[in-house]
């Protein structure tokens, strides 16, 4: 089954930041007068204008653990522009470590992934629990590039190793009365310094939480990852097992998890506890429906070039996966359901 098609006309060679411009960021605007630009946006829910000039060269405190090579099924990606991976793994939300998109990347190393435990209860035909080597060995891992669209419309192309959401459900096996799927990440403030802390991880309740309908999660596109470009993931990339739904804005791919539970009535969720006049439970990407604080019929490559090179691409419904996702939503009014 194919799962996603590439547009290589909206993804080019010149479109990827010049290493020497990114690495050098801090001293260009040093010298244009824009030392500490970023604190020009405190609220957390803005959508990054400034977070892409931050330095994400800040050593870690200590040597995280390396990410381990992985075991799969690889996929040919000469079709595919690929996102940069410093990009990916130095440009996170992730607010268990801090608001800004740095703070991950700076921070994340004190999580401990190994050992770990994912349990799937609820309405299942048997309740479920993998530990860290599960995570790696029980499913077969393949690889799956799908384009990622932050709700503050930014955008990047990722290539992620993982497997399928359903495998996991179905060998669990679904209830007959099952409707939803939720998600839960990890609680642990004394090792994700956000969770202790609002002044650093924002005014969100933790732990965070997420959820699907469950014809959402059992369609072939939701995918948990457990790697990112053949390695197994980053901790600032939710380490060690991470949500992939590419038809929706990224705050609903929850990361880290350690609980999936279904249940008859929808979960209640993170962001749309905190602003649900903003985050709707769906989050289907949308073009036609704005944030009430931007627009979204756009989003900025993370692949763009430097500071005079912000290029912006069209936002495609369903994130360009209106093929294999839309019949989902058939005869919903997805402005009301947004």
């Amino acid at each position: 089954m194919k799962i996603i098609k590439s547009n290589r006309s909206q993804f080019k060679d010149h479109q990827i930041t010049d290493e020497d411009i990114f690495n050098n960021k801090r001293d260009f605007l040093k010298k244009m007068g824009f030392v500490g630009a970023g604190s020009l946006i405190t609220s957390p829910s803005h959508a990054g204008l400034f977070d892409w000039l931050k330095s994400d060269d800040t050593p870690p405190k200590k040597d995280p653990e390396p990410p381990k090579p992985l075991n799969f099924k690889a996929l040919d990606k000469s079709g595919f522009e690929l996102t940069p991976e410093q990009k990916v793994t130095h440009y996170n939300n992730f607010y268990e470590f801090g608001t800004s998109k740095q703070d991950p990347s700076e921070h994340a190393h004190n999580l401990t992934t190994n050992p770990w435990e994912l349990t799937i209860s609820g309405l299942v035909e048997q309740k479920i629990t993998l530990n860290y080597e599960d995570l790696f060995k029980r499913f077969a891992l393949e690889e799956r590039v799908y384009r990622l669209r932050c709700v503050e419309a930014w955008s990047m192309v990722i290539p992620w190793v993982g497997f399928s959401l359903a495998d996991l459900l179905k060998q669990a096996g679904v209830s007959s009365g099952a409707k939803y799927v939720s998600f839960k990440t990890l609680h642990r403030p004394s090792e994700m310094r956000g969770q202790s802390s609002r002044l650093i991880g924002g005014s969100i309740p933790y732990p965070y939480t997420e959820g699907l309908r469950i014809d959402e999660a059992m369609n072939p596109l939701a995918f948990l990852a457990v790697g990112l470009y053949g390695k197994s993931l980053p901790n600032q990339n939710g380490a060690p097992i991470r949500l992939v739904v590419p038809w929706k804005y990224g705050f609903k791919s929850i990361k880290s998890i350690t609980e999936i539970k279904l249940s008859k009535i929808m979960p209640k969720t993170t962001w749309n506890l905190s602003a649900p006049n903003e985050y709707g439970f769906y989050a289907n990407v949308n073009p036609d429906v704005d944030h009430p604080r931007w627009s979204q019929a756009s989003e900025r490559l993370i692949t763009s070039g430097g500071l005079f090179d912000q290029q912006r691409i069209k936002t495609l419904p369903f994130n360009g996966y209106a093929e294999q996702v839309a019949h989902l939503y058939k005869d919903m009014d997805l402005r009301r359901h947004f």
